[in-house]
């Protein structure tokens, strides 16, 4: 039989056998989804205005929480003329018809199939001022993508799957050596 004071020792080498293991079995990271094209292009000089803004990406994105601005030279005014669509890897939304000559961004925020958030803004420049004159009133709230954060969910069940690994692991040798 083994010493009382070894048996601290066997749990710290449970532990860690059990940690080592979890690591080692870990599938690798899914990868988020990346942006493949875009229309307008990127750094794209247009002398008319496009009828809608696309993305498409690597992999299917998810529907929800989905988000597609065309911002104005203004940095304000939204051109957008309806909600952004998703169909598998493509996101789009109509445009109304752009105005003032200038700069606008293509701001987006997605989901990847892995759950993960992914956005960006893709600026264009219109060479020639649309028909309209004054910008549109904001129909949907200047929404500005929020950076990506890694989400605390996989932390907490990694945490959970550990101790209670641990757990089983430390009452087994206190049945074997009773």
């Amino acid at each position: 039989m083994a010493s009382p004071s070894t048996f601290p020792v066997r749990i710290g080498v449970a532990l860690a056998a059990a940690a080592w293991t979890l690591l080692l079995s870990a599938p690798p990271a899914d990868a988020h989804s990346i942006l493949v094209s875009s229309s307008p292009s990127r750094d794209a000089a247009l002398a008319q205005a496009p009828a809608e803004a696309a993305l498409v990406f690597n992999e299917p994105v998810e529907n929800q929480f989905t988000e597609l601005a065309v911002i104005g030279p203004d940095g304000t005014s939204h051109w957008e003329s309806g909600p952004a669509s998703v169909v598998d890897a493509r996101v789009s939304a109509p445009l109304r018809a752009l105005g003032p000559a200038g700069t606008y961004t293509i701001r987006y925020r997605v989901t990847s199939a892995d759950g993960h958030p992914v956005s960006g803004a893709i600026p264009f420049r219109l060479t020639v001022a649309g028909p309209a004159t004054a910008p549109p009133t904001a129909a949907l709230a200047a929404a500005a993508p929020a950076p990506d954060d890694m989400p605390l969910w996989p932390w907490i069940t990694g945490g959970a799957v550990l101790l209670g690994t641990g757990f089983a692991v430390a009452r087994r040798l206190a049945r074997a050596n009773a």
